[in-house]
């Protein structure tokens, strides 16, 4: 595939928080100048704060300003960019926005809109998955139209089952559903949900694993060459939100790791991926097989794990990708070295049920020394908004072995320090102190088993 040299001198950021200070710096390290949008609410944010230019786009609700298509390129063009760099969430999946760009000459840093529309489509996605010869978790072929439709598949997978929202992401517009009696309940609230939050109430249906590892193989693309950068193992959730993430899994075999990277860029390579990507899977350590789950084009919030083991910017990647560079190195030169550990804090209440804790700030101390890596956009007097994701900060750990990296990662738990709200640090601080999460057998309920087990 011939390349397409572009001209990236502006990017303009279509997100917000921690990410959007992410991106700001990968840009900057390539002499690229930042144009930040933003909301009402985040007019003192440190992302805008940062950028060289700046410009409101709406209210705070999200749906009147990062989720408006037509604000974000219309910003992009007042101000001269040349690319727009979505992050992850809001816009980041939406084909729409993408072949919106396309159609404006503002190259969309993420892959072209036909491939969102094919691989953000968790149905469309997993058929694809199929014909390049993926597994895949048993399930209903395509979308069910129904509860109705729903409990004759249900019927037939036997329960559990999970309902999905074909565009759902993040937990979002997904239902655990244990028992007949409890479906069409759960398929209604599901596509509320998926309505609410992606504007696509669409639901398929999959048979529900237990005991099961969720594992991610992280991807870059540039048209012709397909690496994957290993696997994060991101287990330890609670109701479908990733609390913990790390590189390499404690769980896996040389030879199951193997299979999933060739499994994964075999299906890169059948829709011809260009950029960063992640290929999502279900790991069954008894039967010792792996299922595909769905993919993101897009930038992960863990993508710091891998960048600590691999030595790799990820985002960096992304944008000279889009620029239309190869990637200048070959699966071989790629080696994970060591292992990392990120714990997501966010303002959250683990004692009232992980209520959203918003507020302003008062005394922000991160901790720092070898090994570690704190992405945020927080600072002292900083306010978090009750409007969006209650993401305020991310802990990153390394060390050259699992055992330093928690020993680091317990000691900048004990360090941080972030006054005026309630987060979930002090939690993140037991939870890995756990024996389970200490000997690495972690699998996608120990969070919530965890909870039932150390609540009085």
């Amino acid at each position: 595939m011939a390349s397409v040299h572009r001209s990236i001198r502006r990017v303009l950021i279509a997100n917000r928080g921690e990410i959007a200070v992410r991106v700001q710096r990968a840009c900057r390290e390539l002499g690229i100048e930042t144009a930040q949008v933003y909301s009402e609410a985040d007019r003192d944010s440190m992302a805008v704060q940062n950028a060289d230019f700046a410009v409101c786009i709406g209210p705070a609700r999200s749906s009147d300003s990062y989720l408006r298509a037509d604000a974000v390129v219309a910003a992009a063009k007042a101000l001269r960019a040349d690319a727009i760099h979505p992050g992850y969430g809001f816009l980041s999946e939406n084909a729409a926005f993408a072949r919106l760009c396309e159609s404006e000459g503002i190259t969309f840093i993420g892959p072209g809109s036909d491939v969102i529309a094919t691989m953000g489509d968790k149905a469309s996605a997993r058929a694809t998955a199929v014909s390049a010869g993926v597994p895949v978790t048993p399930g209903s072929s395509g979308t069910v139209a129904s509860a109705a439709e729903a409990s004759v598949i249900a019927a037939s997978l036997e329960y559990p089952v999970i309902l999905k929202a074909v565009a759902g992401g993040g937990g979002r517009g997904m239902r655990i559903v244990e028992a007949e009696s409890d479906l069409a309940g759960h398929f209604d609230a599901a596509v509320r949900e998926a309505k609410a939050a992606f504007g696509n109430g669409a639901m398929y249906v999959e048979k529900y694993l237990t005991g099961i590892r969720h594992v991610e193989i992280q991807i870059l693309a540039d048209g012709d060459t397909v690496l994957h950068l290993g696997e994060r193992d991101c287990s330890s959730q609670r109701r479908n939100q990733k609390l913990i993430e790390e590189s390499p899994s404690p769980g896996l075999s040389p030879a199951m790791r193997e299979a999933m990277g060739t499994a994964a860029v075999r299906l890169c390579r059948r829709v011809g991926y260009r950029s960063a990507g992640t290929i999502e899977f279900i790991v069954d350590p008894v039967r010792d097989v792996f299922y595909f789950m769905e993919m993101n084009t897009r930038v992960q919030v863990e993508h710091p794990v891998t960048e600590c083991v691999t030595g790799i910017d990820i985002v960096k990647e992304q944008i000279r990708i889009a620029r239309g560079e190869k990637l200048s190195i070959r699966q071989s030169d790629v080696h994970l070295a060591g292992h990392a550990i990120e714990c997501r804090i966010n303002a959250e209440d683990p004692e009232r049920g992980f209520a959203p804790c918003p507020g302003t700030l008062g005394e922000v101390r991160f901790p720092g020394g070898p090994g570690i890596r704190v992405d945020s956009h927080l600072h002292s007097g900083a306010v978090v908004p009750p409007y969006y994701d209650s993401l305020i900060a991310k802990l990153i750990a390394w060390g050259r072995d699992r055992d330093e990296a928690l020993a680091r990662m317990r000691r900048a738990l004990a360090e941080l320090r972030i006054d005026g709200v309630r987060t979930t640090a002090p939690f993140i601080a037991r939870l890995i102190e756990s024996d389970t999460f200490r000997r690495g057998a972690v699998h996608t309920r120990f969070v919530e088993q965890f909870i039932r087990e150390s609540t009085p």
